[in-house]
């Protein structure tokens, strides 16, 4: 199973990231610092499988990783997954995006983090591999797209929201309400002062 994915730059810098199982925030970040100083100190002619950290489970879990242009995409595994499947689905995560934003680059993954968390929850989700199939994922991402601007996309949403509400034919609201000894109008002016 996937326990984490993590994505940062070569300095360290997280892009995304995505566990799989509970650690507290001042534990991630720990794990973050640790993943990163792992893998940015091997060459690029080693092997791209190491143990995992001391605080991610030592050698119960392997942390796979490749490394393109400016970004490490590491993913942190139990020993019941496969290093090569990951590595393949590495790949196919990657040649995703790359089709999606074509020539996927760090500032992708910056202003586009909705849709990068989107292509990465077609491939894995809870940590079960879901899709492989480039095509089928990429076939996805098109499909959410094509929804979102028929819909005006999730931009125009909270403006639909205001107009809608707006265009109610609501009531006008009382400005004296009394329930038997309370009075509204009074309970409002004494919160006011």
């Amino acid at each position: 199973m996937i326990k984490a994915i993590l994505i940062f730059n070569n300095h360290g810098k997280p892009r995304l990231i995505r566990f799989y199982q509970y650690f507290a925030e001042d534990m991630q970040q720990q794990i973050i610092r640790e993943t990163f100083h792992l893998v940015s100190k091997r060459d690029d002619n080693v092997c791209n499988f190491l143990e995992g950290g001391s605080l991610i489970g030592g050698s119960d879990y392997k942390l796979i990783y490749r490394h393109y242009a400016t970004l490490y995409f590491v993913f942190c595994v139990d020993s019941s997954e496969s290093e090569l499947g990951i590595l393949d689905l590495i790949q196919v995560f990657v040649e995703t995006l790359d089709k999606c934003f074509e020539n996927v680059c760090e500032l992708d993954l910056i202003f586009h983090m909705d849709k990068v968390h989107y292509i990465l929850q077609e491939v894995v989700m809870g940590g079960m591999v879901l899709e492989t199939n480039m095509n089928e994922i990429v076939a996805q991402v098109e499909l959410q797209n094509r929804m979102e601007k028929s819909e005006g996309g999730l931009s125009a949403a909270p403006a639909r929201a205001v107009s809608a509400v707006k265009n109610m034919n609501l009531p006008e609201i009382p400005r004296n309400i009394n329930i038997g000894d309370i009075n509204i109008k009074a309970l409002l002016k004494a919160q006011a002062q």
